[in-house]
């Protein structure tokens, strides 16, 4: 695995725009069942809250040592108060769109003896295009930055990421979208796409084997213009489908505790070393790695430049 030069890394700078939310745990001890109904009850001795979505994708890019802003509408509420008091704790500088009409996006895990009961979302589907309003300040902020990555959670703000795209293709800037749906034409001329095997599957149908796997991935990248499409496969690793054919990284071998935000930090490595110079092929498997690290741990989490090189 090539190791990225550390001085190269840290005057990286990415520029991430998307679905952004707070990610609140309620952990507690169940002793018992209620006698309401048949279900646990949760003693709750503990609260944390993180940056989840695209602000944990900024924080993960901030975390191995490049530069980051985040790009995102938030709500008028409780919770986009705890984002924003989140971000400028954590240095990460951001550009947060405000709309009284949205409901900041919210997921609430309950946790028991180190087990994930139960998740409650809040949030609300906007009526209108949230992040059409930034448009102005994605042109002015896009020639600040090396790549440009969206991460769409699929809540309505990047319904029309086209225009962002062509934007930043026309600036020769690498994109890198974290898509959602079944529908990828929107994600037309992006670098590189990374769905899970779940959601490739719903965007182009199941497949028997690798070989039919390999040619309806090749098939979809060409449809979309793409330079590359990146598959993350859990424990079979990823694999790349690139004009160079397949590269296929086995997953680390090392416990899987959690895989929340595992996507997040793939797709800000990813982003991370483009930004910084490395090319996709010697990109992912430090992104992999990034990933094997992050699973063993409890929620969504980050990883620093020393551990992923130690």
């Amino acid at each position: 695995m090539i190791r990225p030069d550390r001085s190269r890394l840290e005057q990286a700078r990415v520029l991430v725009v998307g679905d952004a939310m707070l990610d609140r745990y309620w952990f507690g001890a169940v002793d018992r069942i209620s006698p309401e109904a048949p279900v646990p009850v949760v003693l709750v001795e503990r609260e944390e809250e993180r940056l989840g979505g695209a602000a944990n994708v900024a924080l993960n890019v901030k975390q191995l040592g490049a530069r980051v802003t985040l790009m995102t509408v938030i709500g008028d509420d409780e919770p986009a108060q705890s984002l924003r008091r989140m971000l400028e704790r954590d240095g990460i500088p951001s550009l947060l769109g405000r709309d009284a009409s949205l409901r900041t996006i919210v997921k609430l895990r309950v946790v028991g003896r180190s087990q994930q009961l139960l998740r409650v979302d809040f949030e609300s589907r906007p009526a209108h295009e949230v992040l059409a309003q930034l448009l102005g300040n994605f042109e002015q902020v896009l020639p600040q930055h090396d790549a440009v990555l969206f991460s769409d959670y699929g809540k309505g703000g990047l319904a029309h990421i086209g225009r962002m795209i062509e934007l930043a293709r026309a600036a020769g800037k690498p994109v890198l979208v974290d898509p959602k749906g079944h529908d990828y034409t929107r994600y037309a001329g992006a670098t590189v796409i990374t769905p899970n095997r779940a959601e490739l599957a719903q965007a182009m149908g199941p497949w028997r084997d690798e070989a039919a796997l390999a040619a309806a991935a090749q098939r979809l990248r060409a449809e979309l213009a793409l330079q590359a499409l990146l598959v993350t496969r859990a424990e079979e690793g990823m694999s790349l489908f690139d004009a160079a054919g397949t590269l296929h990284v086995p997953a680390h071998a090392r416990q899987v505790f959690d895989v929340t935000g595992a996507g997040d930090t793939v797709i800000a490595t990813l982003a991370a070393m483009l930004a910084a110079g490395l090319p996709l092929r010697d990109a992912v498997p430090i992104a992999n790695r990034a990933a094997g690290i992050v699973v063993s741990r409890f929620g969504t989490a980050a990883v620093r430049y020393e551990e992923l090189f130690e």
